[in-house]
C-alpha cells in the first residue's frame, strides 16, 4: 500500500501515479491509497490502507494487538483524534481518542495505538467477565504487556467501563493467574470459601521442567487447572501424566486436575472436596461457604 502524498514525498509527480494505474501495475484501495498489485489484499495490506487512509491514524483495539502477534482478521479498527471528522469506510472501525496524541506510535509498522492501551480497550469492551479476564490474561501470558503496565493504563483512564473489576483482575494476573480458568479457581473455589493461599506459578522441583498452577505448599498438594475440552495431542497429553507421576515419587505431592466444570458449575462442592484432602494432610481449618444461598457447604 501506498498514498498519493508518499509518492509525492518521494521526488515523483501525479503522472507517476496515473501510468502505474494506467498500465494496471497499482490499483486505487482508497481515494490517494494505492494497492501496488492486483491480487486480493491481505489483512495487514488493509490495515495499511485504513491507516494511510484516514492518516493521521493508529490501528487500535484488535487491530493493534493482531499487528503485534500476526495474522489478523475481521474489520480494521483504527484510532483518530476527537477533534476530526473521519469518512466512514467499510470494514474499518474508527474510534475517536482525545488522548490520540499520547497513546499514538507512529513509529510502529503500521502506526498502531500503544499495546496497553488496545488490550484495556478490548477488555473493558468484553461482553463478560470472563472475557474481559481473558483478554487481559491472554495479553500478559503472550508476553506484549504486564500486568503493571496495565494497571496504569487502566488507572490513567476515569471513565473507562469496569474500571474497579479491569483492576481487580489485573491484580491477580499480577499475582500468578494467567487464565480464565486460574481466576475463577482464585475468585470461585478458593477466596470465596476460605481455602488457604497457595503459590502459584511455582516452578517444578523434579523431572519435565515447567510451572503448577497452584501449590499447597505446606500441605503437599498441587492443583492443576486445565481448560483444554481435548488434550492438543498425544504427546502433551503424557507429559502431564509424567510431571504429575515425578511430583508423586519424588516430592511426596498429590496432584488434583480440574478443569471447567468443576470451577464455574461446581465451584462450592469442589471447595468442599479440595478442603477435605487439605484437611486430611494437615490443613486446620474448615472451609465456609460462600455467599450464594444455594451454596452445597451450607446444607453439611
Amino acid at each position: 500500500m501506498v498514498s498519493r502524498s508518499q509518492v509525492l514525498g518521494c521526488g515523483l509527480d501525479t503522472n507517476y501515479v496515473r501510468s502505474r494505474l494506467r498500465r494496471r501495475d497499482w490499483v486505487q484501495f482508497y481515494r490517494g491509497v494505492y494497492l501496488t498489485h492486483t491480487g486480493e489484499p491481505t489483512w495487514r495490506q488493509r490495515a495499511w490502507a485504513a491507516v494511510l487512509d484516514a492518516a493521521p491514524a493508529a490501528l487500535s483495539h484488535e487491530s493493534a494487538v493482531h499487528a503485534v502477534l500476526g495474522g489478523g482478521s475481521g474489520p480494521i479498527h483504527i484510532a483518530v483524534a476527537a477533534h476530526r471528522s473521519v469518512g466512514r469506510r467499510p470494514g474499518v472501525v474508527l474510534h475517536y481518542r482525545s488522548d490520540f496524541a499520547d497513546i499514538a506510535q507512529f513509529n510502529t509498522l503500521p502506526p498502531r495505538v500503544r499495546i496497553d492501551e488496545a488490550v484495556v480497550d478490548l477488555a473493558a469492551a468484553a461482553r463478560t467477565e470472563m472475557a474481559t479476564v481473558a483478554r487481559l490474561s491472554d495479553a500478559v501470558q503472550a508476553r506484549i504487556t504486564t500486568a503493571d503496565r496495565l494497571l496504569s493504563a487502566v488507572e490513567a483512564r476515569t471513565r473507562i467501563a469496569r474500571r474497579e473489576f479491569l483492576q481487580e483482575v489485573l491484580l491477580d494476573v499480577r499475582d500468578g493467574t494467567l487464565s480464565v480458568l486460574e481466576h475463577g479457581y482464585l475468585t470461585k473455589v478458593e477466596r470465596s470459601h476460605g481455602l488457604p493461599p497457595p503459590t502459584r506459578q511455582a516452578e517444578t522441583g523434579s523431572g519435565r521442567r515447567g510451572l503448577r498452577d497452584v501449590v499447597y505448599e505446606e500441605w503437599g498438594l498441587i492443583v492443576e487447572l486445565d481448560g483444554r475440552m481435548f488434550h492438543d495431542n498425544a504427546t502433551a497429553y503424557d507429559a502431564d501424566l509424567e510431571r504429575d507421576l515425578d511430583a508423586a515419587v519424588w516430592e511426596s505431592r498429590a496432584t488434583l486436575r480440574v478443569g471447567v466444570g468443576q470451577v464455574f458449575d461446581r465451584s462450592c462442592t469442589t471447595a468442599h472436596k479440595v478442603a477435605l484432602i487439605l484437611n486430611r494432610l494437615g490443613w486446620p481449618d474448615r472451609v465456609r461457604p460462600c455467599t450464594s444461598p444455594q451454596c452445597f457447604i451450607r446444607q453439611l
